[in-house]
């Protein structure tokens, strides 16, 4: 990547860009967590169960130069015999083996999970580019794993000989004059105690490569705004994301729309398949407005929204369809419906001014012009229809 291509990488990596990178086997990995890891598992087994071990180790080797007189006499057992001190000793080894094989992999899943992907095994040309291998062994990343390598082998270096020097020096002086058996007990103890140390210096250098890695790997998928404009464009082209997408703002639209029904002040019904919400303002010169409409499903949702806040349900069929079909939302009703809508505003804020004694208002029968008639598939009739 050129200097002039990364300065351009200003933007986050989209979801299809890191799943595309997955595809590919590219993920953020730490091979020092995976070595901390495993590293750290075996010593914390030899410092619990370093000194039997190798006691144990040491009995199999000790055993292995003793022949009785029935091997001496008899060569053709000597195979046997080799092959059963091998098997033990292998046996002896096996749980150390199963315990960083299971660590290996739950390590090598700590950062970017698990992923098997065959591209990142084919033969690639950029692989076998000499100027690419180059920028590789000069580039920055060599640069942080020669300062990462420097780094451990100064730590190591250091905790090893405070252990050796300034801690076990005595112990060390004494194993020349030691049995066998002691002495290999006693080296299992040192070198467990001692890698157990060392390892706590690997951890620390894995904590500080965990995030570094993280940060080398988004950074290298950084994408530029013309290569994201081209993926929504991709995106955005495809049959089932448009779907997605419009069932979406629906989702959106219709959840807004419902916001609006409690500032409604009437709800006109068919009254079962079509409901359509109208706000007025006596204040003001404008007409009414629709702030919300459905049919069917949504015209259920809008009554029982209108019931939860107490607004006046009136049902008017030809009026509700006329509504329906000829009004968007947000917008103010036909001149042609000024009349009939004006009738049902006018009962329905008589109802809340009605005095003790005083016959409130007749409920009216709105009257829809011929060219505002409707059937319940919006086509045009002719004659009114009463049903629903």
């Amino acid at each position: 990547m050129s200097d002039e291509d990364s300065s351009q990488r200003t933007e986050q990596p989209t979801a299809r860009r890191l799943k595309r990178a997955r595809d590919e086997g590219q993920v953020a990995r730490s091979v020092e967590l995976s070595a901390a890891a495993m590293t750290l598992s075996a010593a914390l087994m030899f410092f619990v169960i370093g000194g039997a071990w190798i006691s144990s180790l040491s009995g199999y080797f000790a055993a292995g130069f003793t022949f009785d007189r029935k091997l001496l006499d008899t060569p053709a057992l000597l195979p046997a015999a080799f092959a059963s001190q091998l098997t033990h000793a292998f046996m002896l080894l096996l749980p150390v083996l199963l315990l960083l094989l299971v660590v290996a992999v739950l390590a090598a899943g700590a950062t970017g999970g698990y992923l098997f992907s065959l591209d990142s095994v084919m033969p690639k040309a950029s692989k076998l580019n000499p100027i690419t291998g180059l920028k590789r062994m000069f580039g920055p990343t060599a640069a942080v794993e020669l300062l990462k390598a420097l780094l451990k082998v100064s730590i190591v270096s250091v905790v090893l000989l405070l252990l050796l020097v300034n801690r076990h020096s005595a112990e060390l002086l004494m194993l020349g004059s030691m049995a066998l058996k002691p002495a290999l007990a006693l080296t299992g103890s040192l070198i467990s105690e001692s890698a157990l140390w060392l390892t706590f210096s690997l951890v620390f250098i894995a904590m500080i490569d965990v995030p570094y890695q993280r940060f080398t790997f988004m950074k290298r998928m950084r994408m530029t705004k013309q290569e994201i404009k081209d993926e929504m464009k991709d995106m955005e082209g495809r049959p089932e994301v448009k779907a997605q997408i419009r069932r979406r703002q629906r989702e959106v639209a219709n959840a807004r729309m419902m916001q609006k029904v409690k500032e409604a002040d009437v709800i006109i019904t068919n009254p079962e398949h079509f409901a359509v919400a109208l706000s007025y303002d006596p204040s003001s010169d404008g007409a009414p407005i629709l702030l919300a409409k459905g049919a069917d499903h949504m015209a259920l949702r809008i009554r029982t929204e209108a019931n939860n806040h107490g607004i006046e349900i009136f049902a008017a069929p030809e009026l509700a369809r006329a509504l329906y079909f000829t009004t968007n939302l947000e917008q103010t009703i036909p001149d042609a419906l000024y009349f009939a809508v004006a009738q049902v505003i006018a009962y329905v804020f008589g109802l809340g001014q009605v005095q003790p004694g005083i016959a409130p208002m007749a409920r009216p029968v709105p009257k829809i012009p011929a060219s505002m008639l409707f059937d319940a598939d919006g086509h045009h009739v002719s004659t009114p229809e009463r049903s629903k």
